[in-house]
């Protein structure tokens, strides 16, 4: 599956559009995490903790996007962009979309 977050694949045509394509996860902080993170905001420095519930986030919700675009026959996630929001305290969306079409 070729990902791309412009609006075409360099180098080849769109010849169908299937539409859009999404993948979401919900994640909720970790209490050993967190406590680690409150002591981190006293010193400073990377939260790695954090970094790394965002990047499995993310990669969740683009593994979900390409399944979804995969079923529709697509070859091609073009446009792709991640937003995030909070749904609870403690607790965020991670979601992935873009426009699924198949290339040549």
């Amino acid at each position: 599956m070729i990902l791309t977050n412009i609006e075409s694949v360099p180098g080849r045509q769109i010849v169908q559009h299937f539409g859009l394509v999404q993948g979401s996860t919900i994640r909720a902080k970790h209490f050993g995490r967190d406590f680690a993170a409150g002591l981190k905001n006293i010193v400073g420095g990377e939260l790695k903790g954090y970094t790394e519930l965002l990047q499995e986030s993310r990669a969740e919700a683009t593994s979900r996007m390409i399944e979804q675009a995969t079923s529709l026959g697509a070859n091609a996630v073009v446009n792709v962009r991640f937003t995030t929001s909070s749904v609870a305290q403690g607790a965020s969306e991670i979601l992935a979309y873009g426009t699924a079409v198949r290339v040549e």
